[in-house]
């Protein structure tokens, strides 16, 4: 067993405690209802509130004490959290199932910092890898890049998945308002044919870039749409294989088979073994991302993220965002049973940051061995989803307010709008505030009959109330402030993930069903049809699709 595991083990023993402390504290506190939590404590919205690097959390609206937050406190220094921040920051290869460092905080680290992974600092490599990515963007963006018949490019389509692709969609969303608007930015994940042919279907082939994006330039789905894109661009060139090198560019390590697919490795941009796919939006996996709004854009992006690093590295837990964040939806997960929780982004430019959580949180922490491989004792990762206020209320707030599963919410917000239309953004803002009230305090059964309701229809408009909630505020959607978001959650998952005791940056769960994906393909497409040694489901359904595909 590697050192960091044995470490690691040995903080495991101290650690249940913490744990039982919390189990028996809960017992007690569990039937608290937050009517009776504020009324007992008149200045609890303002206690309970942090402001850190531009952010402003108020989780005063939670189902916790002050002894609550002390327990959760103590678990978290009785797991070694602090320990292991370290050993993440000094490079120590903490992904033990692979043997890797876990280094995203590298990509945002100011030139002139030393991060060390096997005695090299890796700083002054990141910066050459950025600067290069920005004289590249700079190029495309002022249109001195041009395609191989000498028009410019004007239409920008990522082909990756995972990392590589929903990171890029999520910050292009997020950061639209920034965006170049002369270029159009598409992005093709799913092996789906759907998702290529719509991408590219009202694009100028002599005006369009792809980006590959695949560490190993062997990713199944990337390979297959890359491979896709390059007969689709040759296809308009007289299929002239010199093309290629004008319209596709590369993010990769792997430059001989960038270059036997047609790529100037001088146009491969590079990242490295201790970043995960999950946490490379910021490598060179954006390089869409600095096509689409600026290097300068990008740095501040970057800085962002280093903001919070450095609040998350230096601030006592008791006041530490991202702590905090992950110490009380563990709370919720591991006590209350609470199975999901909801983002709710109250901007637009934010649809698809719940999904890239999905997998941040999820490929992180859906564990369920320890580092030491033995069964976890507690439940790991919540489901992350949610939607866009105010259309999520509206469809699946419903659930929320009058369900009957406790679902903890974080809402996100702006109290500066990018776009001041009349009354909109005050509006907007009401309902944030409204939303958390209600879910809080609710409505009671007296309150209702008050206003005249039947008494045949009161307990159809009762609201429980004690549904917990956190508010995140912040100034306004600039590239800093979403890097700072992203950073929050990233270092709120390896929060959670130390004191699981599991390796939140592995994800070996995904490799099963690509492995037999393999083995079927052949299955569905070699004439004769091979043996089939499946069970007797999939060879059912297996035997179907030929039949189907056959009588095409």
């Amino acid at each position: 067993m590697p050192a960091s595991a044995k470490r690691a083990t040995k903080k495991r023993a101290t650690n249940q405690s913490a744990w039982k402390a919390l189990a028996a504290h809960y017992k007690k506190v569990s039937k608290l209802h937050l009517r009776k939590l504020f009324a007992d404590d008149p200045k609890r919205g303002q206690r309970m509130a942090l402001e850190a690097v531009g952010l402003y959390l108020d989780y005063s609206k939670n189902r916790v004490t002050d002894e609550t937050l002390r327990l959760l406190i103590r678990l978290a220094e009785q797991s070694g959290l602090r320990e292991r921040m370290d050993a993440m920051f000094r490079g120590e290869k903490i992904n033990i199932t692979e043997n890797r460092a876990v280094l995203h905080v590298a990509l945002r680290a100011p030139k002139g910092s030393t991060i060390l992974v096997d005695g090299k600092n890796v700083v002054p490599d990141v910066h050459a890898v950025l600067d290069r990515m920005a004289a590249f963007s700079n190029r495309i963006r002022s249109g001195d890049w041009k395609g191989y018949t000498g028009k410019r490019i004007r239409n920008v389509v990522n082909i990756g998945i995972g990392g590589s692709d929903l990171g890029p969609v999520m910050a292009y969303e997020a950061l639209k308002h920034y965006t170049q608007r002369d270029l159009t930015f598409r992005f093709v994940s799913n092996i789906d044919g759907t998702d290529f042919a719509e991408a590219v279907q009202d694009l100028d082939p002599a005006e369009t870039l792809f980006i590959i994006s695949s560490k190993t330039f062997t990713t199944l789905e990337t390979m297959t749409n890359a491979q896709t894109a390059r007969a689709w661009s040759l296809k308009a060139f007289g299929s002239d294989e010199k093309s290629v090198a004008k319209h596709f560019v590369a993010v990769s390590t792997n430059a001989a088979e960038v270059s036997k697919f047609g790529i100037d490795t001088a146009n491969m941009f590079g990242f490295w073994d201790w970043v995960g796919g999950r946490y490379s939006m910021d490598s060179a996996i954006g390089l869409s991302t600095m096509i689409a709004v600026g290097p300068e854009n990008f740095r501040g992006m970057l800085d962002g993220f280093q903001q919070m690093d450095e609040h998350f590295r230096s601030a006592p837990f008791a006041a530490n965002v991202p702590v905090l964040i992950a110490l009380l939806s563990l709370w919720y997960n591991d006590f209350f049973g609470a199975q999901t929780v909801a983002v709710l982004p109250y901007e637009q430019y934010l649809k698809r940051f719940p999904a890239y959580l999905q997998q941040l949180t999820m490929e992180s922490n859906g564990k369920h061995v320890t580092l030491e491989g033995k069964p976890v004792a507690h439940d790991t990762a919540p489901i992350y989803w949610g939607e866009p206020g105010t259309n999520g209320q509206h469809s699946f707030y419903q659930l929320i307010h009058q369900g009957t599963r406790l679902i903890p919410c974080d809402f996100i917000a702006f109290t500066e709008t990018l776009h001041p239309l009349g009354r909109h953004h005050d509006m907007l803002l009401a309902n944030v505030f409204a939303q958390t009230e209600a879910l809080a305090f609710g409505k009671t059964a007296e309150q209702v009959k008050a206003e005249g309701t039947p008494d045949w229809l009161v307990p159809h408009r009762v609201f429980e109330g004690n549904r917990p909630s956190n508010i995140i505020l912040a100034e306004k959607l600039t590239p800093q402030a979403l890097g700072k978001l992203v950073a929050l959650y990233e270092h709120a998952v390896f929060v959670q993930g130390v004191i699981w005791n599991i390796d939140s940056f592995d994800q070996w769960g995904v490799e099963l069903g690509k492995v037999l994906a393999q083995r079927i393909i052949p299955e569905l497409e070699k004439n004769p049809a091979p043996p089939l040694k499946h069970d007797s489901s999939t060879n059912t359904l297996i035997r179907r699709y030929r039949e189907v595909k056959q009588k095409k």
